[in-house]
């Protein structure tokens, strides 16, 4: 076990002899003579208790108490004092020393308090320690889920967290890969430190670089003053590269370098400067494809990716969607000043069986929705957002489908296209009405459905327009 540390700090050399020999073996001890000494011994050696005298020739021991006060974990102090001093060892409590003793000392009684004193910082430690593990684990919680999926998740976040080793989350947006990140970050120890969100596809390549490495005054057209990019304003902390596959390949070649020799260049300088930071990248694509596609850089990849966490959809989550509504409604009517509301079964059945294509994102969104309209003592299915409406169908379609048909096609009677007569545009554009019915105008809602993407459902619904 650790022996704690002890600093003691007075100008006679008898006084720090004799308190050295009388408490080394309990206690790791250093000596300094003056205020200069105990500074640099502050700061390189982390005491946990610190014995000062008041006057140390022409110094004072208060200000060896400020010294240690501005320590990240601050010793506790305690000032020794000549007999008679007692306003002086009051005014040295009320700067936040711990105790004061009197010369000429007693080492029993000086034993005494360095153990009340060591006491007390072993339970702050301890309560701090605590507090940054609760605080951490709020930040997982923010990731709620029961299902097999978020498990497998929940266990690579708690194994990984505490390395240093840079992670890559791929997922649909809005399943929650920032929250990961942070959670990620909360829980590697160094909670406290900072944690720097970049939205890469948000910015042009050239505002980028200058947004994550820094630039130089007059570097380019607009800089008109040096800036601290995102690496060094996360420096010791955590770096968070989201939509990492839309960045440019001249940012790839720069962020490799990062990676391999953990310094960067601002934009118009060659000064390397080294930066320790974590990084975790996101991405709604498959870095992989990118790379078979020629967009990324395999190298960058597999630096990026010594980790990788998949994020799964809200569909794939079936378990988990009523556990997130019902938080988000707890969360929704705290912000607004009201009471918890539950979903009645209607809409409870509504949020279960709907897709939710747009993911944890959109259900939190639905959620709010209901808590601001609604009026009685539940949230009903008629205060949620109008694409939960329409029933969600699973049954197998009629095998008539029904699509009005143009006039050179008399052979169909009622509008309807018989079973068996297989005209594809007419099928295509019957697949989407349907689907857009069932969702309710909801065009995301309806792409899913289909088993498409929206961009692919917005052309189709061009091509389809009356000319």
């Amino acid at each position: 076990m650790k022996m704690p540390v002890l600093l003691i700090v007075d100008d006679e050399k008898p006084t720090r002899d004799a308190l050295r020999m009388g408490f080394q073996d309990d206690y790791e001890v250093y000596t300094a003579a003056n205020l200069s000494q105990a500074v640099t011994l502050l700061k390189e050696e982390s005491p946990d208790l610190v014995l000062t005298d008041l006057r140390l020739g022409g110094e004072s021991g208060m200000d060896v108490l400020k010294a240690g006060a501005s320590l990240p974990q601050p010793p506790k102090s305690i000032m020794m004092t000549a007999y008679g001093s007692v306003d002086a060892a009051v005014a040295a409590m009320k700067q936040g020393a711990y105790d004061f003793v009197t010369k000429p000392l007693n080492l029993d009684a000086v034993e005494l308090v360095l153990k009340r004193a060591l006491h007390t910082r072993n339970l702050e430690t301890a309560n701090q320690e605590l507090t940054t593990r609760i605080q951490a684990d709020s930040g997982l919680q923010k990731l709620l889920g029961r299902s097999t999926a978020m498990e497998h998740v929940f266990s690579v976040i708690r194994q990984v967290a505490p390395s240093r080793t840079t992670v890559l989350i791929e997922g649909e947006s809005g399943t929650g890969k920032e929250l990961v990140a942070q959670a990620i970050h909360s829980l590697s120890g160094r909670p406290e430190n900072k944690f720097v969100a970049v939205n890469c596809a948000a910015l042009s390549p050239q505002l980028l670089e200058s947004e994550l490495f820094g630039h130089e005054k007059g570097s380019f057209t607009g800089a008109g003053q040096r800036r601290i990019g995102r690496f060094e304003q996360a420096d010791g902390g955590t770096i968070f590269l989201d939509e990492i596959g839309e960045i440019d390949a001249g940012t790839q070649v720069r962020l490799l370098r990062v990676l391999s020799e953990r310094t960067i260049e601002r934009v118009g300088s060659n000064t390397p400067i080294p930066v320790n930071v974590r990084i975790i990248a996101a991405t709604n694509k498959s870095l992989k494809k990118l790379v078979q596609e020629g967009k990324f850089r395999e190298d960058l990849y597999f630096r990026l990716n010594v980790v990788h966490i998949q994020m799964p959809p809200l569909r794939d989550r079936q378990e988990d969607v009523l556990l997130l509504a019902t938080a988000f409604l707890k969360e929704f009517a705290r912000e607004n000043n009201r009471e918890f509301k539950p979903l009645s079964h209607d809409a409870m059945e509504a949020v279960r069986n709907y897709p939710w294509p747009g993911n944890v994102r959109e259900l939190r969104t639905a959620m709010e929705h209901g808590v601001v309209m609604s009026n009685s003592g539940k949230i009903e299915l008629t205060h949620l957002p109008r694409y939960l409406h329409a029933p969600q169908r699973t049954e197998a379609p009629d095998r008539t489908v029904r699509e009005p048909v143009p006039d050179n096609e008399a052979s169909t009677q009622n509008g309807l296209v018989p079973a068996g007569v297989l005209n594809l545009s007419l099928l295509e554009r019957n697949a989407i009405q349907q689907a857009l019915a069932q969702s309710n105008g909801n065009r995301t809602a309806a792409a899913h459905l289909l088993g498409i993407s929206r961009r692919t459902l917005q052309r189709k619904l061009q091509d389809t327009q009356p000319s």
